[in-house]
Order: structure tokens, then sequence, then C-alpha cells
């Protein structure tokens, strides 16, 4: 056991039977919500629980860069939806035929539909210009934010509240609407709310979209691409190719 002079340390045991399984249902039942919203109101010490599973988020150098700009307004909301819509339509068009189609088919109303939106974002000055932990990763503070967002859905899931991550915007009109400054990063757009149904899987898989790929497939022993101790045959010929390709980019230079 570590010395604790200072009586700052606690117990870590794993947790119960029941407290385990709560965590992998979570989890595993987390789904991004675009249509399926209840329009009822979200109650404030709800909202505050789950802001406060988000801002106990890790954090590098914990310089806890996040920021949540909470809007209710339907006038505010309907502003965001509108700078949605216009980047939905230039996203549809880079996609073709069926796929296309498809795309189109998809049902992104969260933003009209739930009651809370959330704007997450990101102070990239916060800490100074030297963080801990960020010397030689300046992304650390983004990925430390969208922690922050994973917490939150979490929690969320657990309070029977779906959320909806909207990402296509261009992040200079929602930093109009909002009076966000120029120095401060949107991260996401989440929309919040009461859930009845969710979909078993997710909805991407279910409408065809993309299927879940194999964990067995992503997992290496070691070293990229090596798999209980060989590189498989696919992989092997994908090195190869990457090896070939770097050797002729080098030859060339």
């Amino acid at each position: 056991m570590l010395p604790d002079p200072n009586g700052c340390l606690a117990p870590a045991g794993a947790f119960s039977p029941d407290e385990r399984a709560a965590v992998y249902r979570a989890i595993e039942t987390r789904r991004d919500v675009r249509d399926e919203f209840l329009p009822e109101s979200l109650p404030e010490p709800l909202i505050a629980r789950l802001l406060e599973a988000a801002h106990l988020a890790p954090s590098v150098g914990f310089m806890q860069p996040w920021n949540f700009v909470l809007v209710r307004r339907s006038e505010t909301r309907e502003r965001v939806w509108q700078a949605f819509r216009r980047a939905n339509e230039e996203a549809a068009g880079m996609f073709s035929g069926e796929e296309q189609a498809k795309y189109r088919s998809l049902k992104l109303e969260g933003i009209r539909k739930a009651p809370l939106s959330i704007c997450v974002t990101c102070d990239r000055t916060r800490g100074g210009a030297v963080v801990l932990g960020r010397t030689h990763n300046p992304q650390m503070d983004v990925y430390s934010t969208v922690c922050a967002v994973q917490n939150l859905w979490l929690a969320a899931r657990a309070e029977g509240v779906g959320v909806g991550w909207i990402s296509i915007f261009h992040e200079d009109e929602i930093k109009e609407i909002l009076g966000i400054p120029g120095h401060i990063e949107i991260v996401a757009w989440l929309c919040l709310g009461y859930v009845d149904r969710l979909y078993q899987q997710p909805e991407l898989a279910v409408k065809g979209w993309r299927q879940r790929l194999p964990l067995e497939d992503l997992v290496f022993d070691e070293g990229w691409g090596v798999q209980d101790g060989r590189v498989p045959t696919a992989q092997s010929e994908r090195v190869t190719h990457s090896a070939a390709a770097d050797n002729a980019i080098r030859e060339g230079s």
C-alpha cells in the first residue's frame, strides 16, 4: 500500500457487480439521438448533475478548458438550425447517387425538437502558453474537452436523457449567434431531451450507412499490424505497400 501521510488517498477497489453492470450498460446503450426527443423540459437539478459530470472529466495539466453555453430559447435554436441547414445542404452535395439519397433521408431535427442545447467550447489559452502535458501534443486540450462531452453523454444515458451531437455547421456562424470570442473553439453542439425509446444499435448501422468494425481487427500486439505475434496476410500486404510508398517518397526527395 502506498504511503499517504496527508490523508489524500481513498480506497479504490472494484465496483460491486451491479454497479459495474450499470456503467457498462450506459456505455453499451448510449446513442446519438437525432429525432426521438420528447418536448418535456429538463429539470434544473438534472441539468446541473449532467454539467457536474462533464466538469469532472480529466484534462491535460488540469486546465479544464471547457465552457458550456446553455441554449433554451427557441429563437436562438432556430437561428442555429438555419446555420445547420445551410451547411447540411453543402454536406449533401459532397455525396452522390445512392449515398446522397441515403444521407438526405436521415432525420437531423435535434436542434429544433430537443428542449435544451449545449454548446461545448474549448479555451486553448486557459492555463497559459505552456501547459503541463500539452508541450508536445497541442491538441490535448481539445481531446480533454471531448472527454467532458463523453462524461455528460454517459451521465445523460443513466438519467434517461438523449443526446445528439451536431457537427455540421460553420463555426463562425455559431460564434456570431452566441457571441463567442474568436479565440474560443467550438467542440460540440449537443441537443438534450428526454427519450422513451432508443435504437437497439447505432442508428447509422440500422439504416445501412456503416457497420461496427470487429474489435479484433483493431487491436495490435506490441506494434502496428501485429496480431498474435504475426502480421495477418491482408495487413501484411498493406504494410508492404505502405513501406514501398515510403521508400519511393524517400528516393524521389
